[in-house]
């Protein structure tokens, strides 16, 4: 995201039991500001969605190394034998892109996870290391970290400092209970007489109320509502106190699973980029400028999503409508005025 802040407040909506949250939490926590957890040895085989407490769909994936993009590395790193990859997760952790999983110590989410397929193709062993949001750029610039695969947004601003390889769509989304029958569908006039719910502050409050200024210039309303809390959302959607909530695409996505065997299930009713309706939004794998990683990262991305376990990995974590055609070297980002 922008930096994260409008992801970061809505994330960890419908952790589910206060236990879960705990742990979640605590387990993060004990992990100290530059946390490390490696995976077994390089193979051909990477599980996705493990340990992920019924947030994605566990998969073991065949991903043979290919040797082509593997000689593409630069010397140091294919020396090396291991891609050191960096995540932002602390102090708690973003489910369902990064957390401690239910055993308490093992990296889950669909950031790690793709970041282990992505170093498979490369015949890399990955080592994840987990600090806070404005530590994971420290780690970046100072060579400690390879690339990080934690949900930034691509900026031109970024762009002068990192080299990017795009993985997945950067999008908001409308969440509505399962038995309403509204969708967005990319026109924001289908918001008219609704009651929406956003987090104050966030990039989606800024659009929602744009929106609603434009229909109310043509004589139409929208009801912008705000809550303390998750699970005041959470509770005011499973009532009907409001139509929709509008967040973050992941943290909704997240959402869906946990409400899907409840008494209010929810489904997500249309998506629309972070970015507005002029530009698609994009996440990207993040590196120093000029540190040769971005084209091999972006091509065996690529060789994932020709060879289908790129799909299977965002339809085992609910994200399939975040995917991505290609992966692209420093795609056109949010400009400043985006921000």
């Amino acid at each position: 995201m922008h930096r994260q802040s409008s992801l970061r407040t809505r994330l960890v909506r419908g952790l589910g039991a206060a236990t879960a949250t705990v742990a979640l939490a605590s387990a993060l926590t004990a992990c100290g500001g530059d946390a490390k957890a490696t995976a077994s040895s390089t193979s051909d085989k990477v599980t996705i969605g493990a340990v992920s407490n019924g947030a994605a769909q566990q998969a073991e994936l065949k991903v043979p190394v290919v040797e082509a993009l593997r000689a593409q590395l630069p010397e140091a790193v294919r020396s090396r034998g291991e891609l050191v990859i960096g995540v932002g997760a602390l102090p708690s952790g973003y489910p369902p892109l990064t957390f401690v999983g239910s055993d308490q110590k093992t990296f889950t989410g669909s950031e790690p996870d793709l970041a282990r397929l992505v170093a498979a193709t490369l015949g890399l062993k990955p080592v994840i290391k987990n600090s806070t949001w404005e530590n994971l750029f420290v780690g970046i610039d100072s060579g400690k970290v390879d690339v990080a695969f934690t949900n930034v947004t691509v900026t031109e601003e970024r762009k002068k400092k990192y080299d990017f390889a795009s993985y997945r769509q950067d999008n908001l989304a409308f969440e509505a209970l399962k038995d309403n029958p509204w969708n967005f569908g990319g026109d924001y006039r289908n918001l008219a007489g609704k009651t929406v719910a956003v987090g104050s502050g966030t990039n989606q409050e800024r659009i929602l109320l744009a929106w609603q200024k434009k229909l109310q210039s043509e004589g139409k309303d929208l009801t912008v509502k705000y809550f303390p809390d998750n699970t005041s959302i959470n509770l005011a959607l499973a009532g009907k106190k409001i139509d929709l909530y509008f967040g973050p695409n992941p943290s909704l996505s997240y959402h869906i699973t946990q409400t899907a065997s409840g008494t209010a299930p929810t489904r997500n009713a249309g998506a629309y980029s972070g970015a507005g309706e002029t530009l698609q939004g994009l996440i990207g794998a993040t590196a120093k400028k000029d540190s040769g990683l971005a084209k091999p990262i972006a091509e065996a991305i690529n060789h994932l999503v020709q060879n289908g376990q790129y799909g299977q990995l965002l339809t085992a974590w609910n994200l399939s409508n975040e995917a991505v055609t290609t992966s692209e070297v420093n795609p056109p980002g949010l400009p400043a005025t985006n921000s």
